[in-house]
């Protein structure tokens, strides 16, 4: 099946932020009512070709902040060599290092460890605990929630949230929030060489809920709980009004297509009408 076009028509809304009235959200509709979901282990492809089964943790994780590495060390620590496949190597080598890209003047930039093909943090095939991220796998056994325990790139993606200042004609100004599809781009320039990405591809277009709903801990994370009540508002008037228009018989009698549905969803089939 084709992968979504990076430039395909979406619909999207602003809010501003009930707990911050200097900030507006602008959130993508058509992403955040998808049907998208995580396929690794279940059919995902992985972004090299070379390694599928690493999915897209080939390139380790950039941790954003001191905070961001403060957390995952403390998990790391408590990982057990029941859990983590390549604890030795970490506890021998380290599982962070400094980045070739650093700016020269600000802090360094840091990363998990890449080791054969894969994040030091993924357990391979074979394993006895699984294969995937002991970071993911730590917390759902220890029943938490995985954002709490992995890097912030991993547990947002495929979120995408970025920030923008925004000067009024009338001299005001605010703080603009997008909320939207980590796609190839967000990669930078090498994303658009990515062998597979999931996010455009109908084969992970297959979930039970849309992506507000299933993605729901993560959003609050981001955008807090008084602005995701309204994002899920929103996002339950679009996908109303779009079932309305699927259901709708067009001049010559035929249903009108469903613009405002993210094209993978449309073409996995996942779109619900009742």
């Amino acid at each position: 099946m084709t992968e979504t076009p990076l430039d395909a028509p979406r619909a999207w809304a602003e809010l501003t932020d009930p707990a911050e009235p200097a900030q507006r959200l602008r959130v993508d509709l058509t992403w955040l009512t998808s049907r998208w979901r995580c396929i690794f282990g279940a059919g995902c492809h992985g972004i090299d070709a070379a390694q599928p089964d690493a999915g897209c943790c080939t390139l380790g994780a950039h941790l954003t902040d001191d905070d961001d590495v403060a957390r995952v060390a403390a998990v790391a620590q408590r990982l057990g060599p029941d859990e983590w496949q390549l604890r030795d190597e970490a506890l021998a080598e380290g599982w962070l290092v400094d980045t070739e890209d650093d700016d020269a003047d600000g802090p360094p930039s840091r990363a998990t460890r890449v080791v054969d093909g894969g994040c030091i943090f993924l357990n391979r095939p074979g394993f006895p605990a699984g294969a995937g991220c002991a970071l993911h796998q730590h917390a759902v056994a220890e029943g938490v929630e995985p954002l709490t325990t992995k890097p912030d790139v991993c547990w947002q993606l495929p979120l995408r949230r970025t920030y923008r200042d925004v000067e009024l004609p009338d001299g005001t100004a605010y703080l603009e929030i997008t909320i939207t599809e980590y796609d190839r781009r967000a990669w930078g320039p090498g994303g658009h060489d990515l062998d597979w990405y999931c996010t455009g591809s109908p084969e992970a277009h297959t979930g039970a809920e849309p992506v507000f709903v299933s993605l729901r801990p993560e959003l609050v994370e981001l955008v807090g709980p008084e602005a995701y009540a309204v994002l899920a508002r929103l996002c339950e008037e679009h996908l109303a009004a779009t079932a309305a228009q699927t259901r709708a018989a067009g001049p010559d009698g035929r249903p009108l297509l469903p613009l405002l549905v993210h094209p993978a969803t449309r073409a996995a089939g996942t779109l619900r009408t009742e």
